[in-house]
């Protein structure tokens, strides 16, 4: 059986000289003798190939369909391919192949599907449990759960959804063979994942050193000075790489200043458009970094989990991430090929800030889930995210993760009925358990000290993170900035060029798209505004916002004026007539008008005032604030957002033809209350107006 297996492996990899790396038989052979088994290996290592030689053993034996879950279908692509070679068909259902769906039924109906792959969110799907899994319920041949980590409580990466797999675990007969894979899992999680697999589970363990691997950590807090040693050490590296940022704006910023200095770079992260010209733009991206057709690709955790290119040369962290077990994840993809790659960590001012804001928002709070069920209590017949969101002062993402912790929970205290939420029978008692919400977030906060100790650490840092992943024989690596300093990378950069970043980052100018219709039609009963589409004759233009609050560049400063001095300085008036000139909007403002306060009532006409004047234009203090209200930032959805401005304003201006106005605020959340104001200013006779703020305060971190 072994032989054919190798036969087999060969095939797949297209390799006469392949073979069986240590463990790999040893876990296919479990499978074969119907045995449960976790296999933790390093990334690279030939997971996929377990299963897939496992499921072409199984199924020349008679056996059913290969059930695999994944959060991977994106990045499987390489692996389904390789499994094509040896005669695998591989279906997959997901929201993107609807038109697929009743066929592939059909397939794995008449014994034609190898493999189905899903998303563990698929789990979650009616329609699927009881048109498709409760069909192959009781002839599953292998059930897969790749990266198996996500199932434990404990891991770095848990997603509720796969706490669903624990239940269909409990359907399926008990000789059905399981394999659990993943590549960062401590003790902890091993332990949790085998108390949710049971105890019975066998456990595949190899060392985690990755040999071609230099290791190197530069503590360089200023984010400009950061950028400028990317520009000065990316070309000399060997073969292409990876730069990780924590978020979305990172990306793009450290993608732009890349190109200005002529390194071949994309930006890749969930914000992305999905498709373009009819092709998948992450899969162009992927593609283009694997045939090293970019030198580098600056990426979120978007590049997650599954993507593999065994040549890459480099893998740099522009911040640091949150974890020992992200880190190794991450870091871990380069070098599986090559004789010579660097893991390098850069470690920022702004890091501590991006780890606690993940950390604060791991779970919904008390409140969220309080609100939500009670307001679910008080309906008729239940409701739909989107009229939750009309009588909730909650974020769409914040109602879809409550209810996504809430379904999971067993029992649940709601359900879905259509397209509506309702409350269950359980609801009545339901508690979080508070004391599991403490300890996950424990957690968290021990493993950012544990990077914050990797960073520092002055031993052999290869070491450090086998030993921190409970690695059964950490040994020091002879390579790394401890073991070997001759082997570092220059740690110092040009002055010059850091100069030049830190005004590549004060001139990051944000756009801000007009908004082009309301929440809801008729929303407003003490404004003279209607509809649901905004009549183009009220809409606003294109704006710009100087900044993001308190980031690199001008942001701090911002902060700084708001919230300390109570006033804006000089140097921000300069840098918005600066912005102004480099955005050109055509035709020009003629006059300055600004967003009123009642809780600073001078900050915001002060700076417009001393910005009008250094522009050479008029003045004008036109809008004034009808009746107080609650502060913009405090309303959590569109909804609440316009509701909250409904009356708010008085354009003190009689109507008539008025030249375009530059409108400014200090600070942009929602961009609702430059709508209204824009629509409100147009009414009287303006023709165009521009938004202006310092700061736009909306960050994506993913």
């Amino acid at each position: 059986m072994k032989n054919i297996a190798l036969k087999y492996l060969r095939t797949a990899l297209n390799n006469p000289a392949a073979s069986f790396r240590d463990g790999q038989w040893d876990s296919i052979e479990q499978i074969l003798n119907r045995n449960r088994v976790l296999v933790v290996q390093r990334t690279g290592w030939g997971k996929s190939m377990v299963y897939f030689l496992a499921t072409k053993l199984l199924r020349e034996q008679g056996a059913g369909s290969t059930l695999l879950i994944s959060p991977l279908l994106s990045l499987m692509r390489n692996q389904l391919e390789a499994a094509q070679r040896i005669g695998i068909t591989g279906r997959t259902i997901n929201s993107t192949n609807n038109e697929e769906w009743e066929q592939i039924q059909s397939e794995l109906a008449s014994n034609q599907v190898d493999v189905l792959l899903i998303s563990p969110e698929r789990l979650a799907n009616d329609d699927f449990r009881q048109n498709v899994l409760a069909n192959m319920a009781n002839n599953i041949g292998l059930f897969v759960i790749d990266e198996a980590h996500c199932i434990s409580d404990w891991g770095h990466d848990f997603r509720p959804d796969y706490r669903r797999i624990v239940r269909v675990l409990q359907a399926i007969p008990s000789n059905v063979p399981v394999l659990a894979t993943t590549a960062t899992a401590n003790d902890r999680v091993v332990n949790d994942v085998r108390s949710q697999l049971g105890q019975n589970i066998l456990l595949q363990r190899g060392s985690l050193v990755r040999k071609s691997l230099k290791l190197q950590n530069i503590n360089m807090p200023s984010p400009a000075a950061r950028m400028a040693w990317l520009a000065q050490i990316i070309p000399t590296l060997p073969g292409s790489g990876i730069v990780y940022t924590l978020t979305q704006r990172d990306a793009e910023r450290v993608t732009e200043w890349l190109q200005i200095n002529s390194i071949k770079a994309k930006a890749y992260h969930a914000g992305i458009s999905a498709r373009e010209d009819g092709n998948s733009v992450k899969e162009v991206l992927e593609q283009q970094l694997l045939n090293n057709e970019i030198k580098v690709l600056v990426a979120t955790v978007a590049l997650g989990m599954g993507f593999d290119k065994p040549d890459l040369g480099f893998v740099i962290h522009f911040q640091r991430p949150a974890s020992v077990v992200h880190y190794y994840q991450q870091v871990g993809r380069a070098g599986r090929a090559v004789d010579e790659a660097y893991g390098i960590l850069l470690c920022g001012e702004e890091d501590d800030h991006i780890a606690d804001f993940f950390i604060r928002n791991a779970f919904p709070p008390q409140q969220h889930i309080t609100e939500i069920l009670r307001t679910l209590d008080e309906s008729n017949n239940g409701l739909s995210v989107p009229e939750m969101q009309r009588v909730l002062n909650l974020r769409k993402n914040q109602i879809d993760k409550t209810i996504k912790f809430l379904t999971v929970e067993s029992p649940s205290p709601i359900t879905k009925i259509g397209s509506k939420w309702q409350v269950t029978a359980t609801a009545a008692g339901y508690e979080v358990n508070q004391a599991y919400v403490n300890a996950i977030t424990d957690i968290r906060r021990t493993e950012q000290q544990q990077m914050r100790d990797y960073m520092e650490h002055t031993g052999c840092l290869m070491a450090f993170l086998q030993a921190a992943l409970d690695d059964p024989s950490p040994t020091a690596c002879g390579q790394c900035r401890s073991c070997n300093p001759a082997l570092l990378l220059d740690e110092t950069y040009d002055n010059d060029l850091a100069n030049r970043a830190g005004l590549f980052l004060r001139r990051s100018y944000q756009p801000l798209p007009p908004r082009k219709q309301w929440p809801a039609s008729n929303m407003f009963t003490q404004s003279l505004l209607s509809g649901y589409r905004i009549p183009k004759e009220q809409l606003a233009e294109e704006g710009r916002a100087l900044s993001l609050w308190r980031d690199a560049g001008w942001g701090q400063l911002v902060a700084h004026g708001k919230y300390q001095t109570n006033r804006f300085t000089d140097e921000l008036v300069a840098a918005c007539g600066e912005m102004l000139q480099a955005w050109s909007p055509s035709p020009a403002p003629q006059w300055v008008a600004c967003i009123p306060s009642l809780n600073h009532p001078k900050l915001v006409p002060d700076f417009a005032e001393r910005l009008a004047d250094a522009l050479g234009l008029p003045f004008v203090p036109c809008i004034e604030k009808a009746r107080a209200n609650s502060q913009q930032k405090f309303m959590e959805n569109s909804y609440q957002q316009v509701r909250n401005l409904d009356g708010v304003f008085n354009i003190n201006l009689e109507p008539k033809d008025y030249q375009p106005c530059l409108l400014v605020d200090d600070m942009i959340d929602s961009g609702w209350t430059f709508t209204v104001a824009s629509a409100l200013l147009r009414q009287v006779g303006c023709s165009a107006v521009y938004p202006m703020a310092l700061a736009l305060n909306s960050p994506r971190m993913d």
